[in-house]
């Protein structure tokens, strides 16, 4: 059974003649890129492989990676497109009051009388703040996802209850 990984980059494109790949990370830690030694690299999740970092640098918001067996341009053309993941045991702890998006995702949604008004599908990025996206029987809701909607997230318990949930009907 492989184990479940999660989402830190995407490489773009390769740099130089020595395999050097740059990675677009997807984290709020892009500083993590300099730390791990291990990462899996595939074109989806059930394809990726368990690579080894040589060498790492972070540089005006990408992160530039060697990894082990990859080692002239050609294979790192080959990797190009691929998808950087990381195993549950890498992620890093975070704050109470923060949430990974794997966690936020199958979330039921309540609204404030507690009364279940769908659940959470994605979270998506736009550019004032992130929104959730919210399956409510047929259609998708987006709602935004800041603290004047949000009254709690719970997710040891697995629920979310959004205020005023009526007006992005």
């Amino acid at each position: 059974m492989k184990e479940d990984l999660y989402l830190a980059g995407k490489i773009l494109k390769p740099k130089g003649l020595e395999g050097e790949v740059k990675v677009l990370p997807v984290t709020d830690f892009p500083e993590s890129f300099l730390e791990r030694k291990l990462f899996y690299v595939g074109k989806t999740e059930e394809a990726a492989v368990r690579r080894t970092v040589r060498h790492a640098v972070l540089r005006k918001g990408f992160a530039y990676l060697l990894f082990s067996g990859i080692d002239t341009r050609e294979k790192a053309e080959a990797v190009t497109g691929s998808m950087v993941y990381v195993s549950a045991d890498a992620l890093i702890p975070l704050p109470p009051d923060r949430a990974y998006l794997h966690e936020l995702r199958g979330l039921k949604v309540f609204n404030e009388l507690h009364e279940e008004v769908g659940i959470v599908k994605d979270v998506v990025s736009m550019p004032a703040h992130e929104v959730y996206e919210v399956q409510c029987g047929g259609r998708i809701v987006l709602v935004p996802a800041i603290e004047e909607f949000v009254e709690e997230i719970a997710i040891d318990e697995r629920y979310m209850v959004l205020r005023r949930f009526d007006e992005f009907l």
